[in-house]
């Protein structure tokens, strides 16, 4: 009987532990429910005067301007504060590289460890990062985003992870420096549309096509505050058949851009007020003579020659690299090694400036004091033009020899490095070697004429050439006219622009006379894009087939923008299918319409 009572006590005293625990947790659930839905209405009541504010604010900023006015003015602030930190984060990289090697002066080994190795890793380090995370990041993406302008349906090119890939690989190649000797225009074009496609998702009552466009034109002028050169590059090289309503839209989103990219550097201490990228100091009271103009015509209209050159074995490496290319990442490793080896100072390096980087290179070409009379008294140079000096003129060569073999060498160097597999703008080295070719120009004017012109005894400006070479050689690979206004608004500098404007357009002229493609549709060739042939000529056989109704057929709408090459094709939505030869077209409408093909045998 004990025993029995003893259990019951027990159960007793569980049950009462039971109930006292099962009080308190009902009660803490109480109270932490109550806690919770407390804390969720201020939640939503935070909410909903936010959304109030937010829809508020949209009120007042539509009664100024339409919201796609602002999407513009962010796309332009977005895309310069990309191009900020990546300028940045470069020139950090490359700083800690030269103070590495400056470091291992006097160990030869060392050094050439430091200069082969850090950029052979770099360029591995993009190509692998590209590749792994979205293969369609190499390269310019300039072909790509002006096919895609054109209807091309090509979502992987706009795709996040592309951006993000593209980004970091350019990154990289850049803070390789001037061994790999690339650029990073047209990477960040192809960035710039990525964020303008973003945009146009946000904002669907915008025009998707319209919104690429004008992110076309702010890819430009943020990487050099250039606005007026950016909207023109986006006419004569995105927009193969520009929309006037785009002007307004393009201008602005570019000034914005500029603005916002320059006052960066500002804040940033790297210029005391907002000023162009590479500021001269030419001469306004008589910047030349007249007669200089036949000088900057006859010499730098044969810029096409290393242009032709440069474009054509471009091209063939480039569908070498197309085709059998397999393992990407030890390929960029190889042949950036093997660059670096050439350009080691100890090597050839001293001959071409190979210590300088590509801003560096640009900013002494264009230095408006003579050489010749700088090699008159050379100690009394400050920094960084005795800096610039010492590399243009090594030790038993005179600049002379140490132009002509930059010259020479840099083409096939170029060549060479447009077959790595990674982000990178071919612009920009073109850019600096048509500087190259004007400051060559110049000097031997100078040279020769170091006495003075006529009995003002005005002095040559060799940097006035290197302005003029480097706007006529660049136009003439690309066959376009806005690297002319690309110097004057990169420089400042106006008093040189009648020289740099008409060396352009005789270069063009004569580069567009052989009837060879660009570079930018050379690699469209190659990678097969395609690509709208003028409207100008044969405008009435068009109006002619438009009249026929050709639209009738239900597999197809053609409409014929050139006789003897190209056709588009369309279906029934605004998106390019591709192209379709001659010979094919007559096949395809023999089947449907056996009367169109007597007009246009006709």
């Amino acid at each position: 009987m004990n025993v029995h009572g003893n259990h019951g006590k027990n159960r007793g005293h569980e049950s009462e532990v039971r109930w006292i625990i099962s009080s308190v947790i009902d009660d803490l659930t109480l109270s932490s429910l109550n806690a919770v839905n407390s804390y969720l209405s201020s939640v939503i009541y935070v909410l909903f005067i936010w959304a109030e504010c937010v829809l508020y604010v949209k009120k007042v900023l539509v009664f100024f301007a339409s919201m796609e006015w602002y999407c513009y003015a962010l796309l332009g602030i977005i895309t310069a504060l990309m191009s900020f930190f990546m300028d940045m984060t470069v020139a950090k990289l490359l700083n800690a590289h030269q103070w590495l090697y400056r470091c291992l002066k006097g160990h030869h080994l060392l050094q050439f460890l430091c200069w082969t190795l850090y950029p052979a890793c770099l360029c591995a380090l993009s190509t692998s990062f590209a590749h792994s995370i979205c293969p369609f990041s190499a390269g310019s993406g300039v072909p790509e985003a002006r096919a895609i302008l054109l209807g091309m349906d090509m979502p992987d090119y706009l795709s996040l992870s592309n951006l993000f890939a593209k980004l970091f690989g350019l990154i990289c190649t850049l803070a390789s420096g001037s061994t790999v000797f690339l650029g990073k225009v047209g990477p960040f074009v192809h960035l710039s549309v990525m964020v303008g496609a973003f945009m146009s998702r946000l904002h669907v009552s915008s025009a998707k096509g319209e919104m690429l466009v004008v992110a076309s034109a702010v890819g430009v002028a943020s990487c050099f505050g250039a606005p007026v050169s950016g909207v023109l590059f986006s006419i004569e090289v995105m927009g193969t058949h520009y929309s006037v309503r785009n002007y307004c839209p393009c201008f602005f989103a570019a000034a914005c851009g500029a603005i916002t990219f320059r006052l960066l550097s500002v804040c940033s201490t790297d210029q005391e007020t907002i000023q162009a990228l590479f500021k001269t100091s030419f001469s306004s009271d008589l910047p030349y003579q007249p007669f200089e103009i036949f000088i900057f015509v006859l010499c730098l209209s044969f810029d096409w020659m290393p242009g032709d050159i440069c474009c054509d074995l471009t091209q063939s490496c480039l569908l070498f690299e197309f085709i059998i290319l397999s393992r990407k990442s030890l390929y960029s490793a190889i042949v950036a090694f093997l660059l670096a080896c050439f350009t080691f100072y100890h090597s050839a390096g001293h001959f071409i400036a190979s210590e300088l980087t590509m801003k560096q290179l640009l900013t002494s070409l264009l230095d408006d004091t003579s050489w010749y009379s700088v090699s008159q008294n050379a100690s009394a140079l400050p920094e960084p033009q005795k800096t610039f000096w010492q590399a243009w003129n090594p030790p038993g060569k005179s600049y002379f020899q140490t132009l002509g073999f930059f010259i020479t060498a840099k083409v096939g160097l170029l060549v060479v490095a447009c077959t790595l597999p990674l982000p990178a703008g071919y612009f920009m080295p073109v850019f600096v070697y048509g500087a190259a070719v004007g400051r060559l120009v110049g000097e031997g004017s100078a040279y020769f004429l170091s006495d003075g012109i006529s009995s003002a005894k005005s002095l040559i400006n060799p940097g006035g050439y290197a302005l003029a070479g480097a706007a006529a050689f660049s136009g003439a690979v690309t066959h376009t006219l806005s690297p002319a206004l690309l110097a004057l608004e990169m420089t400042g500098q106006c008093s040189h622009a009648v020289p740099a404007l008409v060396a352009t357009l005789v270069s063009n002229a004569v580069a567009r006379a052989k009837h060879r493609p660009s570079f930018y549709d050379g690699i469209s060739l190659i990678k097969k894009l395609p690509h709208l042939p003028s409207l100008i000529r044969y405008s009435t056989m068009m109006v002619l087939l438009n009249e026929m109704s050709l639209s009738q057929s239900d597999s197809l709408r053609l409409w014929l923008y050139h006789v003897f090459y190209f056709f588009p094709c369309l279906p029934d939505s605004p998106t390019l299918l591709g192209t379709i030869n001659k010979s094919q077209l007559r096949e395809h409408l023999h089947q449907h319409r056996n009367e169109v093909i007597e007009v246009i045998m006709c």
